[in-house]
């Protein structure tokens, strides 16, 4: 764009106006700042003729309006701020669009008014004499007569005040037609609403603003300084062609600090009350998401609130943004691993928060990304934080670390375990056989199509149902310390176990399979000093008594053979790792196939019976 920005249109605070000596705030026009020079110019439109010069009105016409040339000609951009520009606002910002080098365009509406008597000294003032009041009221009828000037800006600087040669952005804007006036009324009812194009391009190189921002959050307050190279303010509208034209100024070198206030956000630490900005985890909550498989992909889609941390009044619209969430690699040298590309929904600001709702697709994945992904999966079932990458294509560089949230509680993924057709034989070490069956419930929102192919349970035995104390599953290699209570034996196969699985109906969480898969002759493992407790189980047992030395000890100990028996109920408790592929899920070069360890269980089975 090769138009210069509107000097008011976000920048003018709601506090300026005439008799207003108050600091400039996040909406001080961009006119304000230091003294700057200016040039005045009434461009020659007509050449008098002898009759006019010797007529002694238009002589008094001719000096009048000298004298109010030459009083605006000394007009400063702070005269002008300080003393007659008003604006309220802005009430309306639409942003129309954000391109792939960052730029924003946003269209912004505010309410916009010059008190320009004021600045020329022609406002109605108790104790004017009849010379000064008929002065003053020409010049209020020349105002009334121009009725408006229209203000081109160059390009707008706007940098750090604390750093002002790091440029935070640059900003571009159409040309603004201020309305003027005299005399108004008390308030702001004679503002006049405005509307105008702005572009921002901020500056790509995120390390500044993410040094300014803190720097800014522990101060409680943004303070940055907007630099104009040259403003041009002519007469009356836009290419309009009449006399108004005739009123031309130029100011140069225009500087105005601009200070915003970081408003208390509820829920947030106030600003300055810590060092640390608040994070993204502070300021969104995922509501709730959606993953199902298609074809040939997984389709996401997922709500979350925002915190508005904008007044009530404030109304602003987005059209739809792009975000790119990936995992970090196990190897902090490596890049990230893009994992998923989602956008926004357009959205609109509502108070006190906003929802957003969010929709994408799982990227298509290397296969060397697979461990982490699955390491990830791993971590969310078992309620443990994981890290998040979020970046956006429309912002070059910038990178937001998050942590996305677990469930809470968390979520019973495998359920209703036990071992059908348990045996076991004794010998040099006691082998297990049987049936492994499960239900595998994926948490609420995850509707995914799986065929598990391979399954590695981990599982400690007990003598009777597992005590609702015990909550801890075997951990790899070492056994729990101490050992839970009634725990007698470990099965642990060494290697994974083939897998059989269908889809049944869904409850209210996400898709459920059962599951099954065949153990035969496993070795069970006697927990160390529990000897005692195998027995007492094995005792249980009806059927054929036979006595057994313990491996490493001279002790021999009465058990029965368990077959044909009528059984004992055993408690079991521990923790599988599942292989399953997942339909639609893009692992480039690959099957499809994921693994998730560390999933806990309890249930029951019932030893020896037929």
């Amino acid at each position: 764009m090769d138009s210069s920005p509107h000097p008011a249109a976000s920048q003018a605070s709601p506090d300026k106006g005439k008799g207003r000596a108050h600091g400039p705030t996040e909406r001080t026009p961009l006119l304000s700042g230091q003294p700057s020079s200016s040039i005045l110019a009434l461009d020659n439109h007509a050449t008098a003729n002898s009759r006019e010069e010797s007529n002694p009105l238009f002589v008094f016409l001719v000096l009048l309006a000298w004298s109010y040339a030459a009083k605006v000609s000394r007009i400063t951009p702070d005269d002008v701020v300080r003393d007659g520009l008003v604006l309220q606002g802005p009430d309306r910002v639409d942003v129309l669009n954000i391109t792939s080098s960052g730029e924003m365009w946003l269209a912004v509406e505010a309410r916009l008014g010059l008190d320009a008597g004021v600045v020329v000294g022609v406002n109605s003032e108790p104790g004017d004499t009849t010379v000064s009041g008929l002065w003053k009221a020409f010049g209020r009828w020349g105002i009334q007569a121009l009725d408006v000037v229209t203000v081109n800006l160059s390009t707008i600087k706007v940098t750090s005040r604390s750093h002002p040669s790091i440029v935070l952005a640059s900003v571009v804007a159409s040309p603004l037609v201020v309305p003027l006036t005299a005399n108004p009324p008390a308030g702001f009812s004679w503002l006049t609403p405005v509307s105008t194009l702005v572009v921002i391009r901020p500056n790509n190189d995120t390390s500044k603003w993410t040094t300014f921002l803190h720097e800014s959050w522990r101060k409680g307050s943004i303070d940055m300084q907007a630099d104009v190279g040259q403003a041009d303010v002519r007469g009356g509208h836009k290419d309009e062609r009449s006399w108004r034209k005739w009123l031309h100024q130029k100011m140069v070198d225009v500087r105005t600090p601009i200070h915003i206030s970081i408003p208390s956000i509820p829920g947030i630490p106030p600003p300055g009350h810590k060092d640390r900005l608040p994070s993204v985890q502070d300021l969104i909550t995922l509501k709730s998401f959606h993953i199902s498989s298609n074809f040939n992909h997984l389709d996401i889609h997922a709500f979350a609130t925002a915190i508005d941390p904008a007044p009530p009044t404030f109304n602003l619209t987005s059209p739809s943004i792009p975000f790119i969430i990936s995992l970090p690699h196990t190897n902090s040298s490596q890049l990230p691993i893009p994992v998923a590309s989602v956008s926004t929904a357009p959205f609109t600001l509502t108070h006190p928060n906003i929802t957003l709702d969010i929709s994408g697709i799982v990227l298509p994945l290397a296969r060397e990304s697979t461990p982490i992904l699955s390491s990830f999966l791993s971590r969310y079932l078992s309620q443990e934080p994981n890290t998040i990458i979020i970046s956006s294509p429309l912002i070059a560089n910038l990178t937001v670390q998050t942590v996305f949230p677990s469930p809470n509680p968390p979520p019973r993924i495998l359920r209703n375990v036990t071992i059908k057709d348990m045996k076991v034989k004794p010998g040099t070490t006691f082998l297990t056989s049987g049936t492994v069956f499960a239900r595998i419930v994926l948490p609420k929102g995850i509707d995914v199509d799986l065929v598990v192919s391979r399954v590695l349970p981990d599982v400690l035995i007990f003598d009777g149902e597992v005590p609702d104390s015990v909550h801890v599953p075997p951990t790899e290699p070492p056994l729990p310390d101490p050992l839970p209570h009634g725990a007698f034996a470990r099965i642990r196969p060494e290697d994974w176990l083939k897998a059989l699985s269908a889809r049944n109906a869904s409850e209210d969480e996400g898709a459920v399979y059962a599951v099954t898969a065949k153990i035969v002759d496993v070795p069970l493992q006697v927990l160390p000093g529990r000897q005692m407790e195998f027995s007492n189980f094995i005792s249980k047992v009806r059927g054929l008594f036979v006595s057994w030395l313990f491996p490493g000890t001279d002790k021999r100990v009465p058990l029965k053979v368990v077959f044909g028996s009528d059984g004992a109920v055993a408690g079991i408790l521990g923790s599988a790792s599942v292989a399953a592929r997942v339909r639609g899920l893009p692992l480039t070069g690959h099957d499809g196939q994921m693994e998730l360890s560390g999933l806990p269980f309890r249930g029951s089975v019932l030893v020896g019976k037929k």
